[in-house]
């Protein structure tokens, strides 16, 4: 089949590198515009623009997908069947039913009808789900919505973050989408409706996910920890400055201190009471430091015990009243 692959991330870039390597031919990459990336800004493409280059694929990197040119080259591409991964534009009516197929397939990073829109990973981890895996559907015009042609699922393992999940979820929509292809090409696809009353819905991450608010048990503090790391990591306040958790392991022993409490002392490892049970730091970053495991850090930067952490916004509530 020819195919056009629309996708922007390293999560989708397995995906177009098995269709490369496939029995189908790629004639067309659309992805997002290049942007400013890492530490120091500057303009590059997109992870999945990068293989699109080095592997001479015709590529288009709009502002809107739904543009003229892009309809054009779409038309001229005479594809059989678009492939849709985590490319992050609204792509309209004309692209969706304008393959031969007329359709358009979607790979997404959660057990469909659960978890659709644009966090699905971070937001299974932070809820303490002990499963997820890879859907792959027909896109249509309302946000993960389409009749599902194969669904594969993967146990989340138990100190697992969101981007160690993400690199196997990445694999992993690879093999979806090539078991999907096989299907379609067959003529042994069946398309299931999702199920309306088990549909629920992963808001985008936001700053105040990654907050620790530590009268909760240490279990959901370690989920959070899990699902915001590496970014923009779990953050408390120590002595007023932020100070971030990007790794932690859950204590069950009794823990009669206040929530946010340090105990460090003698040989043991420095740990922080809950609303239940401790949460024990392993890698830990102040503002503009490295990311350093627990014993290098605290050589750098003493935390004394008895010392108090807090939230950022319970902070600034404390300050504002």
């Amino acid at each position: 089949m020819r195919i056009v692959f629309f996708g922007t991330p390293e999560f989708a870039v397995p995906s177009l590198e098995r269709l490369i390597a496939g029995p189908h031919s790629v004639e067309l990459v659309i992805s997002q515009p290049d942007r400013r990336r890492g530490r120091g800004r500057h303009t590059s493409p997109s992870p999945v623009s990068e293989v699109a280059l080095r592997e001479e694929i015709s590529l288009l990197r709009p502002e809107s997908v739904n543009s003229e040119e892009v309809l054009a080259a779409f038309g001229a591409s005479e594809a059989d069947l678009g492939v849709v991964v985590a490319f992050g534009q609204f792509i309209g009516k004309p692209l969706r039913e304008g393959t031969k197929l007329g359709y358009l397939i979607n790979g997404h990073g959660s057990i469909l009808p659960a978890y659709r829109g644009a966090a699905p990973i971070q937001r299974a981890i932070l809820d303490g789900q002990t499963e997820t895996g890879i859907s792959v559907m027909r896109l249509e015009r309302e946000m993960d919505a389409g009749d599902s042609a194969l669904i594969l699922r993967t146990p989340i393992r138990d100190q697992e973050n969101t981007a160690e999940l993400s690199q196997r979820l990445a694999l992993l929509c690879a093999d979806a989408i090539e078991q999907s292809l096989v299907q379609i090409e067959k003529g042994e696809v069946v398309w299931t409706p999702q199920d309306p009353a088990q549909v629920t819905y992963a808001e985008k991450i936001v700053k105040e996910d990654g907050e620790l608010h530590w009268d909760k048990t240490a279990q959901t503090l370690a989920c959070r920890i899990r699902a915001v790391a590496p970014k923009p990591g779990a953050v408390t306040l120590l002595d007023g400055q932020p100070l971030r958790i990007l790794k932690a392991h859950v204590e069950d022993s009794p823990c009669t201190l206040p929530p946010g409490t340090v105990q460090l002392r003698g040989d043991e490892p420095l740990r922080v009471a809950t609303g239940q049970g401790w949460i024990v730091p392993e890698i830990l970053q102040r503002a503009g430091g490295k990311a350093l495991e627990r014993e290098a850090f605290l050589r750098g930067t003493p935390i004394a015990h008895g010392s108090v952490l807090v939230a950022p916004h319970a902070a600034h509530e404390t300050h504002s009243s």
